[in-house]
């Protein structure tokens, strides 16, 4: 075959490719303008029966009640991206997506978030995701999660939903634009100030000189009246400097008092950390996962998060305290369930405290 036949024959291979191509295209156009959507699958990614927030069933609910029209509807129509975000308005979804098949079947795919822990304090009925996302419980949810009650307050609202860290930060943002409009605030006070200097300056550089035809006398007595004009202006300018730099130090104070608002929050924040932290290390070991099925927070007086322990194998509370050295607080209490309660008895004790260090305090 010689060469010009070889690219003859390839061109028109190609061509042929092209045409087909053209011709698949232009049918598949036509099958979607004529095709409805007949169905509606939905699949909910990682669900299980422990961990479930979120049903097929619910999903199609959503996508009825919305309005945006699917069955019956012809699939090239079907606003995917309208549906995509109607699923993904709900904060216990991490991710949406919609698509329709070339049969006429809608497939939604649905990845819920992993509650890590639930909060139900006063007023909170939320998740909290490993990551600090916070959404609110939802209804005929099934995700078995340690419970955090008590008297701690996270530094979000009740009916936030998202980012734990994204809120904190904002209001870190706010304070900064508060402080930095308070610092503006002060610009007309130093502008005064250096008018102020440049005045008390001038003060000091004002002198006479005696005439050539002047007596002494009357030198002197324009010596006592520039003297005591001079002691005026310096009176006036001390006073001036003096109420401005008042003003200054309110500024500043007002500013001292947002820094504090910003450590405050910044502790509120490290606490809920610290307490996600605490809950994950409780999941992650087996025993414990299963032990510990609620969780008590407070803040007390000086400003520490402390927590108490609920356990599933007696009637008994666990004084943990604050969550540092948790590692060696488990450990500690673990050789007291294998070595005391094991000898005395699972009911013997109303209170366990492992907040001290090195011993174990029952009563």
């Amino acid at each position: 075959m010689n060469k010009y036949l070889k690219y003859t024959l390839l061109g028109l291979l190609w061509a042929a490719v092209f045409v087909y191509l053209l011709f698949a295209g232009g049918r598949v156009r036509r099958h979607r303008a004529d095709q409805a959507v007949e169905r509606i699958e939905v699949e909910v990614v990682d669900s299980t029966s422990q961990k479930r927030l979120v049903s097929g069933a619910t999903v199609k609910e959503w996508v009825a009640r919305s309005g945006i029209k699917t069955i019956g509807e012809k699939i090239g129509k079907v606003d995917l991206g309208a549906i995509e975000r109607l699923v993904s308005e709900n904060g216990f979804v991490s991710d949406a997506h919609a698509s329709v098949s070339y049969s006429g079947t809608l497939d939604i795919s649905v990845t819920q978030r992993t509650p890590l822990m639930r909060l139900l304090l006063d007023g909170y009925n939320s998740y909290v995701t490993e990551e600090g996302y916070v959404f609110a419980v939802p209804r005929n949810s099934a995700v078995y999660v340690p419970v955090v009650t008590g008297s701690y307050r996270p530094l979000f609202p009740p009916a936030y939903v998202g980012s734990a860290e994204a809120f904190t930060q904002e209001r870190i943002r706010q304070s900064q634009e508060r402080i930095a409009a308070l610092e503006r605030e002060k610009y007309p006070l130093y502008q005064r100030e250096i008018q102020n200097d440049e005045n008390t300056r001038a003060v000091r550089r004002m002198f006479i000189k005696k005439g050539w035809f002047e007596s002494s006398e009357a030198f002197s007595k324009r010596v006592k009246e520039l003297r005591r004009h001079k002691e005026q202006l310096r009176r006036k300018y001390r006073y001036e400097a003096q109420v401005i730099q008042t003003a200054i130090d309110k500024i500043t104070a007002k500013q001292e008092t947002e820094l504090a608002v910003q450590k405050k929050i910044l502790k509120r924040h490290e606490d809920f950390l610290k307490l996600a932290n605490f809950v994950k290390w409780i999941e992650e070991d087996d025993f414990w996962q299963s032990e510990i099925v609620q969780i008590i927070a407070r803040t007390t007086d000086s400003g520490a998060l402390e927590v108490d322990l609920i356990p599933r194998s007696g009637a008994y509370t666990i004084r943990f305290g604050r969550l540092d050295n948790m590692e060696q607080k488990f450990d500690k209490l673990l050789k007291f369930y294998r070595k005391g309660l094991s000898r005395f008895g699972w009911d013997r004790y109303k209170t366990i405290d492992v907040r001290f260090e090195g011993q174990v305090v029952c009563w």
